[in-house]
């Protein structure tokens, strides 16, 4: 009971400060306000840490910030899952970049277990956007690409397991029914959105913890509480793009930021190799030109791949830029340690 009494009061804290920053609103993130931005939630140079409470593991902590559990070990690489002692101190997300598509419907990024959802904002709304964590398909049961929609919604659904899922769990000794009811039990939880490519949807689940993971036959596995918020937005029709960036670059007030998360493929890529889609990446964001880049903190982002957005580079200065604004930048220039040339 302590333990859940200190999560709510935890996971409540935190909110009301992003709320109170204009970054989170009551049912989504504020989308980038300034034209070609790309970072949506809170500076990510100031790290937000939370602690362990008691008999609380790694994957409480994840699901209490809508972390999966991939997304929660990157950043703390030093932590035990299961048991990372009362006060532990834990690094969470607090921004990401959005995927380098069109920012339309939904957007699952598979590279970084994540689905954004772009709702179409009313006329004088100020446009939102929706991200939470997802588990995706397992090695041999990849996770298709490309581009579909949401053909049917189905609140209480129930599963029939196709046969090759069942001559798989049959191999092992566990003899699958051939229907789930709707239910606690159902492997799709209460609710399921259905993808345009047959076979596969969105939905719910009975196992939570496995979120942020490689551990489904292809589907899309959601928190039960974040595809309970997200279903009722969703309609029929639906626009949604299944996509594999491992490497996201984007501004954000005049910063440039990279995050980098591990690539799904076994591939062992040379740091050279990284560097080099790195650095074409960088060029494509800077209108093809390479910007002065702050190195030690480009190498520490690819040798970590840990998935949170460093800040590498500034854009350059325009000679209008009143004298106010042009010391306060040189300022955080020189505060981060950031090679700029004045002009």
């Amino acid at each position: 009971m302590f333990k859940i009494l200190m999560s709510i009061i935890r996971n409540a804290f935190f909110y009301s400060l992003l709320l109170a920053s204009n970054v989170l609103v009551a049912d989504g993130w504020n989308y980038p306000k300034n034209s070609g931005d790309s970072l949506i939630g809170n500076n990510p140079l100031a790290n937000q840490y939370t602690y362990a409470v008691e008999e609380e593991t790694l994957l409480d902590v994840a699901r209490t910030y809508d972390m999966g559990q991939n997304e929660i070990l990157l950043a703390n690489p030093g932590v035990d899952r299961w048991l990372p002692g009362s006060q532990a101190k834990i690094k969470v997300s607090i921004g990401y970049l959005l995927p380098d598509t069109d920012h339309d419907g939904i957007v699952l990024n598979l590279a970084e277990y994540r689905l954004y959802y772009f709702p179409k904002n009313e006329f004088g709304e100020k446009r939102k956007v929706f991200t939470h964590p997802i588990s995706i398909g397992r090695v041999d049961w990849d996770t298709p690409l490309g581009d579909t929609t949401i053909i049917a919604k189905n609140k209480n659904p129930v599963w029939r397991p196709p046969q090759s899922i069942k001559d798989e769990h049959a191999a092992e000794g566990d003899i699958l029914p051939d229907v789930f009811p709707a239910g606690p039990d159902n492997p799709l939880g209460l609710y399921a959105l259905r993808l345009g490519v047959q076979g596969y949807l969105i939905h719910s689940t009975n196992k939570p913890y496995g979120v942020g993971m490689r551990v489904s036959h292809g589907c899309i596995r959601m928190y039960p509480e974040d595809i309970e918020k997200l279903f009722p937005e969703v309609k029929v029709g639906t626009k949604v793009n299944i996509i594999n960036q491992a490497i996201k670059v984007g501004w954000s007030n005049n910063k440039l930021y990279l995050e980098i998360h591990p690539k799904l493929d076994a591939k062992n890529e040379s740091y050279k190799e990284k560097l080099s889609e790195v650095l074409n990446l960088i060029v494509k964001k800077n209108n093809n030109k390479m910007p002065i880049i702050n190195g030690k903190a480009l190498r520490q982002a690819i040798k970590r791949s840990d998935g949170i957005p460093v800040s590498i580079a500034m854009r350059k200065l325009l000679p209008n830029v009143d004298a106010n604004n042009r010391k306060n930048l040189l300022n955080d220039v020189k505060k981060e340690k950031i090679k700029f040339k004045d002009e």
